[in-house]
Parts: C-alpha cells; sequence; structure tokens
C-alpha cells in the first residue's frame, strides 16, 4: 500500500482572524469568513490560481462572522448560510450578496456552530439549518419559514421553581439521519461534554452521553443514510467514533475513541507535547470511512475507520449491542505552530483541502494516495 501524504500546496497570510473555510461547490474557488481588527465580518472568496489563490470578491458584513455551509445550495447556486458573533444568521446569494435571501435573530448570544442540509441531497426532505449558540439553545430554521424557528432543543437544566439554574454553551452541532423525506436527527455537543442526539420527526430526545471534556466538533460520516457513524473531538485531544447502527436499550452505542489526537508529532514519528484540543473533523466525501482532525498543536491527522467483523453481538437477554471497530492513522502532518480548527475537503477533487489556523493563514493542501483506501 502506497503511503499517504499531506502537502501544503498554497499559503496565504491574511490580515483578518478566520473562522471558518469552504470550497464552493462545483467550482474551483473557495471562501474563508471572520472578523476584522474593527469587529466588522468578512468574507473573501478565492480562486485557484496555481501557485497561488486570486483573490476575485470580498464582502463586508456589519457583524463578525463564525460559522457558515453550503449544505441548503442546489446545483447551480452559490448560497452561503452565516452565523455571526451577534446571534444573527443569513442566507447569502454569492453572486448578489448585499441583500440577504434570508435573515432572522436566531440566537441571543453568538452562533457558535451551524449545519445545512436539503441543497444538493434528493430526498432527504426539506432545506433545513440548525444552529448552537453560547446561549445554550440549538435551533432548526427552514428558510420558508421566516421568523421563527421549526424546533427549539436546549441543554439547560431547571429547578423545582421552573427558573434555569444552568445553561451550557453548545459548540457543536450536525444534521444527520436524514435518509428519506420523513427522517432527520440533530446531534449537538456541550462545553461539558454532552452529546445530546434529537429526533426531529418525533421532536424528542433519543439518546445522550457524556464525554470527559467538552464538545468542539461532530459530524456523521453521512447526513442523508440511516445514521452509520458519528464523529466527536473534544478538548486535551480526545477522538470518539460511535456506532450509530445498533443501539441498546441501556448501554447506547459503541465506540472507539483515540486520547491524543490533538498533539504533534516529531520527526521521528514520536508524539510530542501534552494533550491538546482536537478542534475539528470533517470525512472525505468520496470515502466515509476516512476523516481527518485538526489539532491544536498545529497538526492534521488521517484516520481510517476499521469495522469489526461484526457489527453487533446478542447479550443474554436477547438485546443487541454494537461492537465498535477501530481507527488507523493513515497520516500525519504538523503545518502550523497555532491550531488548526477549521478544514473542508473538495467534494470534486479527492485529497484537495483547504484550512484556516489561529495563524491567520489560509491553506490549500493535497492528501495523495486515498483512492487506495
Amino acid at each position: 500500500m502506497d503511503k499517504v501524504q499531506q502537502l501544503v500546496h498554497i499559503e496565504k497570510c491574511l490580515n483578518y482572524s478566520i473562522y471558518d473555510v469552504k470550497w464552493i461547490p462545483y467550482s474551483a474557488k473557495l471562501i474563508s469568513i471572520g472578523t476584522k481588527t474593527n469587529g466588522k465580518g468578512l468574507i473573501e472568496i478565492y480562486e485557484l490560481d496555481s501557485p497561488n489563490v486570486k483573490l476575485i470578491n470580498q464582502i463586508s458584513c456589519e457583524n463578525a462572522l463564525k460559522c457558515c455551509s453550503f449544505g441548503i445550495s442546489s446545483p447551480g447556486e452559490r448560497h452561503l448560510a452565516v452565523g455571526d458573533f451577534n446571534g444573527k444568521l443569513k442566507i447569502l446569494d454569492l453572486e448578489k450578496p448585499n441583500e440577504p435571501l434570508y435573515e432572522v435573530q436566531a440566537h441571543s448570544e453568538i452562533i457558535n456552530s451551524l449545519d445545512a442540509i436539503g441543497g444538493s441531497s434528493t430526498l432527504c426532505g426539506a432545506k433545513e439549518i440548525v444552529t448552537g449558540s453560547r446561549d445554550g439553545s440549538v435551533k432548526v430554521f427552514d428558510p420558508r419559514q421566516k421568523d421563527e424557528p421549526v424546533a427549539c432543543m436546549s441543554a439547560s437544566a431547571a429547578s423545582n421553581d421552573d427558573t434555569v439554574k444552568d445553561i451550557r454553551d453548545c459548540w457543536a452541532v450536525t444534521f444527520g439521519d436524514s435518509y428519506n423525506n420523513v427522517e432527520r436527527s440533530v446531534c449537538a455537543g456541550y462545553d461539558n461534554g454532552d452529546i445530546k442526539l434529537f429526533d426531529l420527526r418525533k421532536m424528542a430526545l433519543r439518546w445522550e452521553t457524556t464525554c470527559k471534556n467538552g464538545i468542539c466538533s461532530l459530524e456523521f460520516d453521512r447526513k442523508d443514510i440511516k445514521m452509520n457513524k458519528l464523529v466527536a473531538t473534544t478538548l486535551e485531544g480526545g477522538v470518539f467514533v460511535y456506532d450509530m447502527r445498533t443501539e441498546h436499550p441501556t448501554k447506547g452505542f459503541s465506540y472507539c475513541s483515540e486520547k491524543n489526537a490533538g498533539q504533534s508529532l516529531g520527526t521521528n514519528g514520536v508524539i510530542q507535547g501534552s494533550k491538546s484540543t482536537v478542534w475539528t473533523v470533517k470525512h472525505l466525501p468520496q470515502n466515509r470511512d476516512i476523516f481527518m482532525t485538526g489539532g491544536g498543536a498545529g497538526s492534521i491527522r488521517v484516520w481510517n475507520y476499521k469495522y469489526p467483523d461484526k457489527r453487533y453481538k446478542e447479550m443474554s437477554d436477547g438485546t443487541k449491542t454494537g461492537v465498535a471497530g477501530h481507527l488507523q492513522m493513515i497520516a500525519a502532518t504538523t503545518i502550523s505552530q497555532q491550531p488548526i480548527h477549521c478544514f473542508d475537503w473538495c467534494a470534486e477533487r479527492i485529497g484537495l483541502a483547504v484550512c484556516g489556523s489561529f495563524d491567520q493563514t489560509l491553506r490549500v493542501l493535497i492528501t495523495t494516495n486515498l483512492k487506495q483506501f
């Protein structure tokens, strides 16, 4: 088997803080969003122009931008959902960005994370956007409904007099289980390590668990199929892969984990430094069993999930419990001295990716030999 290598193809230093990056679907263009020193938001559109990237447009925004997604964009569209530091959600047409297609005051505080679905996928339900905020709530918006969310979930705990005594900061949200026009779930991760899975059809909490540290990123291996795998990344270097096909009535979903996934590797391949945050996870569009994680020590690791011989086993009481596989790290490199906190694979070119880091640098990456898996 050929060695998988990660190469930095292009580096571009920017003069603002990057918070998210995305490839524009069906194009050789990418975007970077973030905040300038004056607190205003900025969207920059770049085009690959080897050996560089060429800036082709800048879009200024009233508030600093935190997260974005093209998930509601149908083929041929350039519709970008963005969440900002003031809790506002917008949908922008990048061809005509001055007039938002949709705008709502979604939360009272910063939108930490959002995900969108229903654009390029067919037969998986309506276009929707889910947002998670510091105000503790998770909300689902249908752009056809102009003002109110179609669903609102909270991780707040209430005392006997119904007053809120504890509000958990939601750091990560993702859609999944959207395999027809009816089924759809939202998974949310919180600052205390809680993971909660909400069934949107039943409007009920389906499953929950707690990791040791705060949940920085969540992603299903595919959104528009029956739930298969869910990856969660945490503070202090944790990566957890849950097998979502078999749920035990009391034990929940089985999982495998890695505890040092955020650290850097020395030239001799030895793990260096203390445990650091794993900021992001992204599955390879062309192979759902391969995903990357971005570490707090400036490292990127690529993992291959290996399934067990049998994905469930029967217990003595007749119930079934899942059997977790294991993770194989197939590539690791350190490309920055600052955390890699946002990343996006290109859906049209296997191995092509873009990432952003806290050193205000945009990097275009090439990962080789992924087709062999």
